[in-house]
């Protein structure tokens, strides 16, 4: 069995350590190099180190991820680079796609994950994890819905009478007293009330004033 040779960069050597256990257990990983920063990396690849991937945190001194994942980006193009980090936000996951990165880890990811990532990369994949993977939907789906209720607001075009029945009803004012309140028939408050209803698609008056606070048309 051909092993995947793996160079660990990591600068907490209690965790360093404890991924290179991890690894080794695998029979097809093999941690040939495990080292604290950015620099250390680079200097075993100039010396001929020979790793088919190599998994480095962000945060380091000396030399941070970043650095090393452009640097091993230009000059060993052939490695495959995978980011274990405790970082989640969009902007690092988008920088170290950005600076050549295969792959994206948190430091809690399953063991069954991490390794399944390892093996899908190096046969020319790339991969983000579960995690990440749910952030990133979930605001996919809150900007949609974001999306969605401002088209509504911009489809709707209420005269400056509907708005103001529509904010008396949403006060709770019945018909009548909206039209002692406006100096209008009660005849033609409930012509208001039913525009309002059928330009919102509202089922009824509950429902109408629902859309309306929903939508920002009333407080």
């Amino acid at each position: 069995m051909t092993r995947i040779k793996i160079m660990l960069v990591e600068d907490h050597s209690v965790v360093r350590n404890g991924i290179k256990l991890l690894l080794n257990s695998q029979e097809n990983f093999e941690v040939v190099a495990d080292v604290g920063n950015g620099k250390e990396a680079l200097d075993l690849l100039y010396a001929g180190l020979d790793c088919d991937a190599i998994l480095t945190d962000l945060n380091m001194e000396v030399m941070d991820g970043l650095q090393l994942i452009e640097e091993v980006s230009l000059k060993f193009p052939e490695i495959k680079k995978i980011v274990l980090t405790m970082l989640n936000c969009d902007q690092h996951v988008a920088k170290a796609f950005e600076s050549g990165v295969d792959g994206y880890l948190v430091k809690n990811v399953a063991t069954d994950e991490m390794i399944f990532s390892i093996n899908h990369i190096v046969a020319g994949g790339k991969y983000i994890c579960e995690e990440i993977s749910l952030i990133f939907v979930k605001k996919l789906i809150e900007k949609n819905k974001a999306s969605n209720q401002e088209e509504g607001k911009m489809d709707i075009d209420l005269s400056s009478r509907e708005l103001e029945v529509l904010e008396l009803l949403g006060e709770g004012y019945t018909n009548l007293e909206i039209s002692k309140k406006l100096f209008l028939s009660k005849r033609t408050v409930e012509g208001h009330r039913q525009n309002l209803i059928d330009k919102t698609g509202s089922k009824n008056t509950p429902a109408l004033i629902k859309f309306a606070v929903l939508n920002g048309l009333i407080k």
